[in-house]
This record gives structure tokens, sequence and C-alpha cells, in this order.
């Protein structure tokens, strides 16, 4: 699927634990109408992942997968990250993936040491799209300078508590795509009283009133978690929920800054 098509909500699949659900959760989620999955290799359920999108109707070029490399062998040889794409891949069970990111630029990251390696990938076939998640943007502009094919997306933690107005300003101006994990923040905002006096007003509810005022945003999207056919369905239906100028006003006027994903939780730094 091109990168221009990317639905505006997607499926997170984040979990520490029973990494063996995404496979029914995956296959409904296309079911009721998801065509846009997004996993990691750190998440140890790529293949679970992969059984999923195998067990469902839904063709694979109508879909959008997406899935996320790191860069553990690195410096100084570049060697592993062919082999971690190809990992990827292989666990996913397919041929290709229509996004892959570099997952966070720190422990061994180097933009000359891993950036080339995903230009291969996108020569070969092997990737339709490079992207990058949890970069600054000075980072960005480094990723940049380097890549010979351009940044497609940049995903990183952003919701009504955390709203990336820089993030969000950069990847306007460069055209590409802003994608919000943790959009929901980890269930939050459902206790936030400004998200609950919109969602009353319109007969929804804390979270997709978030994940409308998300999709509402040139150029973002979002890949929220969720496991029953009913969360699935609540989620995808935020698409069809329209703000009016008062709610996103009053929703950019929270004064919170509030990270819900450390860092220093990353495999490098366990």
């Amino acid at each position: 699927m091109p990168i221009d098509d990317l639905p505006r909500l997607g499926l997170g699949t984040y979990s520490d634990a029973d990494r063996e659900q995404w496979t029914d959760t995956v296959e409904t989620a296309l079911d009721v109408g998801y065509r846009h999955v997004d996993t990691a290799q750190v998440y140890e359920n790529e293949r679970y992942v992969g059984e999923g999108i195998a067990a469902s109707d839904v063709d694979r070029d109508d879909l959008f997968l997406a899935t996320k490399t790191v860069h553990i062998d690195l410096p100084p040889e570049p060697s592993g990250v062919p082999d971690a794409i190809d990992g990827c891949l292989d666990r996913l069970g397919v041929d290709y993936v229509d996004l892959l990111y570099v997952h966070w630029p720190s422990g061994l990251y180097d933009a000359e040491a891993v950036l080339p390696a995903f230009d291969d990938a996108v020569d070969d076939g092997r990737i339709r799209n490079v992207g990058l998640s949890n970069f600054t943007p000075e980072l960005l502009d480094e990723a940049r300078e380097v890549l010979d094919a351009p940044v497609a997306a940049h995903q990183v933690e952003l919701h009504p508590l955390l709203q990336q107005d820089e993030l969000v300003e950069y990847a306007q101006r460069h055209d590409h795509w802003l994608v919000a994990y943790s959009p929901l923040a980890q269930g939050e905002v459902v206790d936030v009283p400004v998200l609950r006096e919109i969602a009353d007003k319109h007969d929804a509810t804390p979270a997709q009133v978030s994940l409308a005022w998300l999709s509402s945003k040139d150029n973002v999207a979002a890949i929220p978690k969720a496991s029953s056919r009913d969360h699935l369905r609540e989620n995808l239906a935020a698409l069809d929920l329209e703000l009016d100028d008062e709610d996103v006003a009053r929703i950019e006027a929270i004064d919170r800054e509030q990270r819900f994903v450390d860092p220093d939780h990353a495999p490098w730094n366990r």
C-alpha cells in the first residue's frame, strides 16, 4: 500500500506478555476493517502478528504493515542491520513490509552505519518505506541527510497529555507522517475532565475524542492498542467523529506534558 494511503488509524501491538494473543487480535482487527498494523522486533510478537495476517481474508497488497528493527550489533560493524531486517521479514512471514522504522536513536545507533542498509532494503524491495521512531528534530535532520530514500514516517508518543507540537510541525513542514503510539496515554485520557466533557457533548468516549483529535491533524496517524472486537470497533469509529474548533482549542489548551513510555526501558538499556 502506498505511503500516501497510510490509514489514519492502525493497530498497535505492544504488550509485555501473552504475545500469542496477537494472532487472533490481528485477524479480528482486519475483519472489522483495520488496514494498518504496527509491530516491532523488540515486541517479540512479529511471528504472531504474521500468523494473524496470514489467517485473514485481507489481500496483502491491501494492508499497510509496519515494523521496527534495532541496531544491537553496532558499532563498528554494520553487517547486523541487513540481518535484522531479514529477521523481521522472516518472523512476519512476508516478502516485504510497507514501512520499517529505526526503533530508537540511542545506545549503539549511528546514522552512517545503520541507514545505508535501509536504503539498500528499499532498492531491493524488502521494504517500501523508511521510518524513524523517537528521533529529535536534530536527529531527523541528520537522517534526512544520510538517507537516499525519503523519511516516510516518524513514530513517537503523542496524545493530548503530550502534544509534541514541534514534531507535528516538523512532519507537516517536511511532509512525512507522524504516527502516534500510546495515543490514549495508556488509558489516562479517560480521566481528563476536558476530554470527558467533549465526549459527553458528542455522545462519544474520551478515547474516541483523543483519536479524533489526532486524526484531524494534517500528517498525523495513530496506532492505539486494543484486543477485544468491541474496543477495536470503538477505536475505528473515532474516524467518524468530527470535532469543532472549540473542541480542538480546548484539547490543545490542556496544560500537561506527561510521558508514559520510558526510553530507559529500551532493550539495550536493560
